[in-house]
């Protein structure tokens, strides 16, 4: 589920949208073969019809327990970092949301294991000032590339917050010399930001076509 721009206040854009790694969905699913698997064993084996339906029962609520409760946590899950904050939100009907000014960030780590580094994920560290305090968030794609994202997204809104003063320029999306207008070159850098981050694997193929019509769509 992509995160809601109705949530997005005026002149806020998205910077970079996540949904948690796929290695978070890894241990669910190995319950659910296994439980599939030892299922259809148990049942080849037994041919009481009483043993096979309890069989199946169990088999029905490993499954919604192991996997299809963990399936249900990934999808509406979303890591979103825009022009103004850090924003972190979770769930199909309970939902729970958590926000960080960039203003307020102090300090943003990451650690890798070596599973980690093979699949290309890790945890992300936010620390802050705000009443959110430490924050660690885990099977975060590209933990390393979302770090250096979040530390030029604070740099972009320091300046802003400072009146525009100009500054060294902090790549890969060069303010514009109008605020109030995306001119072309600005888009193309975008463009190539998050064909960027597609090509490491942050971005899948659905979530940069949509960032793209996004992009374009506010020419």
């Amino acid at each position: 589920m992509a995160f809601p721009r109705r949530l997005l206040i005026p002149g806020e854009d998205i910077v970079i949208e996540l949904r948690p790694h796929w290695a978070a969905l890894a241990l669910a699913i190995v319950v659910g073969v296994l439980a599939t698997a030892a299922a259809i064993w148990i049942t080849a084996l037994v041919h009481v019809t009483a043993v096979r339906w309890v069989v199946w029962v169990a088999w029905a609520v490993v499954i919604v327990w192991g996997f299809v409760r963990r399936l249900i946590w990934w999808l509406p899950s979303n890591f979103v970092v825009t022009t103004n904050r850090v924003i972190h939100r979770q769930g199909f009907i309970a939902k729970r949301s958590m926000e960080i000014p960039l203003d307020k960030l102090n300090d943003v780590r990451f650690e890798q294991g070596i599973v980690d580094r093979v699949i290309g994920a890790g945890t992300l560290i936010i620390q802050s000032a705000s009443e959110a305090g430490r924050n660690d968030f885990d099977f975060v794609r590209d933990a390393e590339g979302v770090q250096k994202t979040i530390y030029e997204a604070t740099q972009r809104d320091a300046r802003r917050m400072a009146g525009g003063t100009p500054g060294p320029p902090t790549p890969p999306s060069p303010g514009p010399s109008n605020p109030g207008s995306r001119s072309a070159p600005n888009v193309t850098t975008e463009l190539e930001r998050l064909a960027d981050l597609r090509a490491r694997g942050v971005l899948t193929e659905e979530e940069f076509q949509a960032q793209k019509s996004r992009i374009l769509g506010q020419r």
